[in-house]
């Protein structure tokens, strides 16, 4: 069985990029197709045989894709997967929207519907007169995205809160597999001992909400430590008091030796599940987290972390006030980490796969 993958973009790491190199191990020769690829800013891709579209010979369109989001849409549809039984897409954006033919069967794996379009639209789009600017175009891709959100032959959610918003936007049923955390946890090299701050794992941006964790540090005079970059970064570090120290990207094995050394996670964003806050608890570490979207199915409420309840800096501060008074054990996270492992999610994902493809007499 000739087995594709095709996402959004190849120009950075996260979650989902943690994602496609875990299907990466289960169909090993599948190739990636993507409308463009940033080979130095994502040097994880290079076990893939990456296909780009046209959009990958554009000017900057490899590092600045946002100066292009109307081609997005043809970018994708211009791709011909004929020559394949199975692609999953792997997307939160346009890559839902390749046309396959009646003898390929298309499975998407959902990160979550377009969240500058839907759920996040209001968010994006909070100054009116960009807003009225941008309309036509956001109208344009609203109904595209619809009509594209159509074309997978079965959806995959990375959560529930995500397969709500898949039935909410799409009018669609998915079935939930949770992803897997990759970070190396067995390496004793990374271990040594804890020391007493705060941690934030992210990319800097806005719907992140990191400016809640800095100013709740700050009004608290709790020592922060943040990994990850982003389109915020100088707007934070502008907020940020000495006590916060921003740490870049930094490899697996280091990000693994913070995790293990921190108090605990602050989590403090509406997220579509939220590795890091899995990452946390298989490091044997306690979140703090917004309480809301994927944090409520991976986290155990006064066991393995607390909530705040809304999104505001006295919200989150009291949740730390309160989260200094208990105590976590280590064992309730590691154990709660394990519903959420690498192996798990292969399986999952393959006999999910298996039965949806099974019509077809394919061999997954």
């Amino acid at each position: 069985m000739k087995v594709a993958l095709v996402y959004d973009r190849v120009n950075k790491w996260g979650g989902a990029e943690r994602i496609l190199l875990t299907l990466h191990k289960l169909f090993p020769k599948a190739p990636l197709y993507t409308a463009v690829y940033n080979p130095k800013t994502a040097p994880w891709a290079s076990v893939f045989d990456v296909k780009t579209s046209f959009l990958q010979n554009l000017p900057y369109a490899s590092s600045a894709h946002e100066w292009y989001p109307l081609l997005m849409p043809l970018a994708f549809e211009s791709f011909s997967f004929d020559e394949y039984d199975v692609v999953i897409s792997v997307t939160s954006e346009a890559a839902k929207g390749i046309i396959t033919s009646p003898f390929t069967k298309h499975i998407c794996y959902c990160l979550t519907p377009t969240r500058y379009l839907w759920s996040g639209y209001n968010q994006y789009f909070s100054n009116p007169v960009f807003r009225f600017l941008s309309h036509p175009a956001v109208s344009y891709l609203k109904t595209w995205d619809h009509i594209a959100a159509q074309r997978p032959d079965a959806y995959i959610a990375i959560s529930q809160e995500v397969q709500k918003r898949i039935k909410k936007y799409y009018e669609r049923d998915a079935i939930c597999v949770y992803p897997g955390v990759t970070l190396p946890w067995e390496d004793k090299s990374t271990e040594h001992r804890s020391n007493d701050y705060f941690l934030v794992v992210s990319r800097l941006v806005a719907y992140k909400r990191i400016d809640l964790a800095i100013k709740a540090c700050n009004m608290l005079s709790l020592p922060l430590k943040i990994i990850g970059i982003g389109s915020e970064e100088k707007k934070l570090r502008n907020m940020a008091s000495k006590t916060v120290e921003f740490l870049g990207n930094l490899t697996e094995k280091e990000v693994l030796r913070y995790y293990r050394s921190c108090t605990a996670l602050i989590f403090p964003g509406y997220e579509d599940l939220g590795l890091s806050v899995i990452e946390a608890q298989a490091s044997g570490k306690p979140v703090i987290a917004f309480e809301g979207g994927g944090a409520l199915e991976t986290i155990v409420r006064g066991k393995t972390g607390v909530f705040f309840t809304q999104q505001t800096v006295n919200s989150l501060a009291e949740a730390l006030k309160s989260f200094q008074k208990m105590q976590f054990s280590k064992n309730a996270c590691l154990e709660q980490a394990k519903k959420f492992s690498e192996e798990k999610f292969k399986s999952n994902f393959f006999k999910v796969l298996t039965e949806l493809t099974k019509e077809s007499n394919y061999e997954i």
